[in-house]
């Protein structure tokens, strides 16, 4: 049976157990509802990172910030919620304030909770929690299954932050999925032109830092008020921006040394201050720098404008992130959730019916395939666990660290037939059962091997 089927059937084995407690009743319930989602991703940080302004990119639409939880789920049509306290979810509406959606909460401006539902293709597969700034990383981590944790650079606090999600001994069994996110990359360098390259280089250093790597999965940048900027720049936008590029290079520059010139009365287009003072609100002077500079490089249409910057501002590398650490692991996060929330339970209300079940889900995070992949990647990243070089970055792959697609296991870059496939695994799978036989390695490695072998072997059966 596979991990998912077996927590579920966990799920419901406590619910009969736990039937005659209200409370538990309900908390089952509601991880059970949680199971059939699609994966939570909290998204973390201090006050002013950009939380709101990543989230609005990934989702392609601009909301206000505001200042509790807000879960941004799929939906058919706009709809909003307001969840405060024990009473029943109230609707509310969903307004405008200037170019940005506004959730109209009224009296409930400090809500528990804000759901809104929003037809977005990138909520089909995910939920978005907005989380606000003085959020605990108990109430951020205890609704998410993943996390997208924000940071200008790695501080104590970050690390802090990020240590707390390995508390529990479950999270520190079954590896967190988180992906730290260097937000705001357009400031790296007091915002050169070079700027995004800076950010992208920082990032793969943090990859390889001995404090952080053990912490989360993967480190990517992102200039999130450009990414914004890319998903929903208008045609008038558009035109301003074509009219501000026909001016020259220097003479330009020299209108970009500080916000006020740039607005200000003496400047050389016929352009209303307040069109131009709009622009600085939404791409910033990096922005408009840039934006510029590729219009005369030649991405003069909308389209070719709008990739080039969802390119560059790292937008697109945070959705790949998200795809290969977040939701191609679906499964296996909402097994972690709800094994984390059979504990909770199973610890609060200890009873003599539920010893077997305290004895499954000890079973069940110890032995989990799935989990020994997370186990061994946390390992291998961090160190504790040491291969040859070589082998080790097929190991990774092997395991799922850069995908669970079998073409990306065994390493294909393009699409290869089943037979390439077949012959590829069966190669991998003949090379790892030496390693985990030989003994000359270590410990370590011989069982670093056994995993990546059973991995091949449960990938056998696609490919008969």
């Amino acid at each position: 049976m596979t991990l998912d089927r077996v927590v579920w059937t966990m799920l419901q084995e406590a619910r009969g157990i736990y039937q005659d407690s209200p409370r538990a009743t309900a908390w089952l319930r509601a991880q059970a509802e949680r199971y059939a989602e699609p994966v939570r991703i909290a998204v973390a940080g201090r006050s002013h990172i950009g939380k709101t302004t990543v989230v609005n990119a990934l989702i392609g639409d601009e909301f206000t910030p505001q200042s509790s939880f807000v879960w941004y789920r799929g939906g058919t049509g706009p709809r909003a919620h307001v969840f405060s306290g024990p009473s029943r979810p109230h609707e509310v509406a969903i307004g405008r304030r200037g170019a940005r959606h506004h959730v109209e909460t009224g009296q409930f401006d400090r809500a528990d909770r804000i759901v809104v539902e929003w037809p977005a293709r990138t909520l089909r597969d995910v939920v978005l929690i907005d989380t606000p700034s003085d959020a605990s990383p108990e109430q951020v981590l205890g609704d998410a299954d993943a996390v997208l944790y924000l940071m200008r650079h790695v501080q104590d606090d970050d690390l802090r932050f990020l240590q707390s999600a390995h508390d529990h001994p479950i999270a520190r069994t079954a590896a967190v999925h988180t992906v730290a996110v260097l937000a705001r990359a357009d400031e790296i360098g007091g915002g050169r032109i070079d700027a995004l390259s800076s950010a992208k280089q920082i990032a793969r250093r943090y990859r390889r830092d001995a404090a952080v790597q053990p912490l989360c999965q993967n480190v990517v940048s992102v200039a999130g008020l450009l990414a914004v900027a890319a998903r929903t720049l208008r045609e008038d936008e558009f035109q301003a921006l074509r009219a501000l590029a026909s001016l020259g290079r220097e003479e330009l520059e020299d209108h970009l040394l500080s916000a006020d010139r740039f607005a200000g009365e003496r400047f050389p287009l016929p352009m209303d201050p307040a069109v131009r003072q709009a622009l600085l609100e939404r791409f910033g002077i990096f922005g408009v720098r840039l934006v510029t500079a590729l219009v005369r490089q030649g991405f003069d249409s909308q389209v070719k404008l709008t990739g080039q910057l969802v390119q560059r501002s790292g937008l697109g590398e945070l959705r790949d992130s998200i795809a290969v650490h977040f939701t191609e692991r679906r499964e296996v996060l909402k097994a972690r959730s709800a094994l984390l929330a059979l504990d909770v339970l199973l610890r609060m209300e200890p009873r003599q019916a539920a010893r077997k079940l305290v004895a499954d889900l000890e079973r069940v995070v110890a032995s989990a395939h799935d989990f020994r992949e997370l186990r061994l990647v946390a390992a291998v990243q961090s160190g504790r666990t040491k291969l040859p070089a070589e082998l080790q970055t097929e190991a990774l792959r092997l395991v799922g660290a850069e995908g669970t697609a079998p073409a990306v296991r065994l390493g294909f870059e393009y699409e290869a037939d089943q037979r390439e496939l077949r012959e590829a695994l069966l190669d991998a799978l003949v090379r790892w059962q030496a390693q985990a036989a030989d003994v000359h390695a270590s410990h370590d490695h011989r069982r670093a091997a056994q995993v990546v072998v059973r991995t091949c072997e449960g990938l056998l059966p696609q490919f008969p």
